[in-house]
C-alpha cells in the first residue's frame, strides 16, 4: 500500500472554526446593513422633502429592523396627514387643478437601488476581511 505521506489539518479546523463564527455574526450582520440603508434613505428623502413650515421635514422616521419570513423589514414612516398628498400629487382646492406630486421618497428609493451594490459589496468584504483574514 503506497504511503501518502502526513498532513496538518490545523488551517482547515481553525476555516471552519471562522465559518461558525460568520454563521453567528451573520443575522446581526444583516440587521445592521438594513438599518444602515434605512438610515441613508432617510437621510435622502429628508433632503428631499420641500420645507415647507417644516413640519412634513421633521416628520420622517424610522421603524424597527424585523424579521419576516422573506428577510427584513424597515418602515420609513412620516405621519404628517399630507405627507402622503405631497408625495403623489392631489386636486386643487377648487377640484379643477392637479398639484403635482414631489415623488422625495419614491425618487429617494430608486436612488439608493442603484446604490445598493456598492455599498452592500464594501461592507461584505470588510465583514468577510474580519473572519477570513
Amino acid at each position: 500500500m503506497p504511503r501518502w505521506g502526513e498532513f496538518d489539518f490545523a488551517e482547515i479546523k481553525a476555516l471552519a472554526k471562522n465559518f461558525e463564527e460568520i454563521e453567528k455574526a451573520l443575522p446581526a450582520f444583516i440587521e445592521e446593513c438594513v438599518h444602515e440603508l434605512a438610515a441613508r434613505l432617510l437621510a435622502k428623502v429628508v433632503i428631499r422633502t420641500p420645507v415647507d413650515t417644516g413640519e412634513l421635514r421633521r416628520g420622517w422616521t424610522l421603524g424597527r429592523v424585523i424579521r419576516i419570513a422573506s428577510g427584513y423589514q424597515v418602515e420609513v414612516i412620516n405621519p404628517v396627514d399630507h405627507a402622503i398628498y405631497v408625495e403623489f400629487g392631489h386636486r386643487t382646492k377648487n377640484h379643477k387643478g392637479w398639484i403635482e406630486g414631489r415623488f422625495m421618497l419614491t425618487i429617494s428609493e430608486k436612488e439608493l437601488e442603484r446604490e445598493l451594490p456598492a455599498i452592500l459589496q464594501k461592507k461584505q468584504e470588510a465583514f468577510l476581511k474580519k473572519y477570513l483574514g
